[in-house]
């Protein structure tokens, strides 16, 4: 049965000065409509050369990625994307930054609406008092916030994100992940999350997808078997402690096929 997204033995390979370099092979990936399905694995294995397939950025040399059951072959208005940098345009303020995708997609939408949007997203994100500012104005972890209330605010099908709490402190980043968890219980999306950090993909995901080494195929599938309504705590049971333990094994393991990986 085909998943809502739907990843098929695909192959890309980057050009480079001494020939192809391969990076995934017949990578296979399903993603349920409504799922949160984290991706690990070695750094350079491929990661977010899946992403860009997803969002439509670049297309494979072999295989599919299959939206909605429709190929993906170009960008998407149905995708969000947010990244490790939140870039923000500083001549903007925090509630124009959050608005500009539905300038793009939605231009249609009058100001007001647009303008509502934006700001019951930036309260639910604990923003509400700071439309104003500027983007320099603002924390790490406040610009962060206000990306991902950029990345949903045209309320897409598909959110990617590539390591966006990857730059963050330990405290600040736990906290936006219950922020995540709480956007995403009010605004239903389906999501592909890159991760290094296993506690994140356990403590967000539905399932996780173990990458080999470069060139990339799945190398295993966690279904993460705990409570929707999870608290930070919920990391230091023995359940999710054994999940932790086996994706480090799985990474280990991933490691050892690819000499020139660290």
């Amino acid at each position: 049965m085909q998943k809502f997204i739907d990843i098929r033995g695909v192959k890309h390979a980057y050009k480079t000065k001494n020939g192809p370099l391969p990076v995934l092979d017949g990578l296979d990936v399903g993603v349920g409509e409504g799922e949160f399905c984290a991706v690990v694995g070695p750094s350079g294995c491929g990661k977010s050369t899946l992403t860009r397939l997803v969002s439509g950025l670049m297309r494979p040399d072999e295989g599919a990625v299959v939206l909605d059951g429709q190929e993906v072959s170009s960008p998407r208005k149905t995708v969000g994307m947010a990244f490790q940098n939140p870039v923000m345009l500083e001549w903007r303020t925090i509630l124009e930054n959050v608005m500009l995708p539905l300038e793009i997609v939605a231009p249609g939408m009058g100001r007001a609406e647009k303008e509502a949007r934006a700001t019951h997203l930036l309260e639910m994100v604990g923003l509400k008092g700071f439309e104003k500012k500027r983007p320099s104005e603002l924390s790490g972890g406040m610009r962060q916030r206000a990306s991902l209330c950029r990345a949903i605010v045209h309320k897409p099908q598909v959110l990617i994100m590539d390591e966006p709490f990857g730059a963050l402190d330990n405290f600040t980043r736990e906290d936006l992940w219950q922020t995540m968890r709480d956007l995403r219980a009010a605004e239903p999306f389906t999501c592909i999350l890159i991760t290094h950090d296993l506690r994140e993909s356990v403590f967000l995901g539905d399932q996780v997808i173990v990458l080999s080494g470069r060139p990339a195929r799945t190398q295993y599938v966690l279904d993460v078997d705990l409570p929707a309504d999870r608290t930070i705590d919920i990391l230091y049971e023995p359940k999710a402690v054994a999940m932790l333990h086996l994706l480090r094994e799985q990474i280990r393991i991933a490691q050892g096929r690819d000499g020139d990986l660290h």
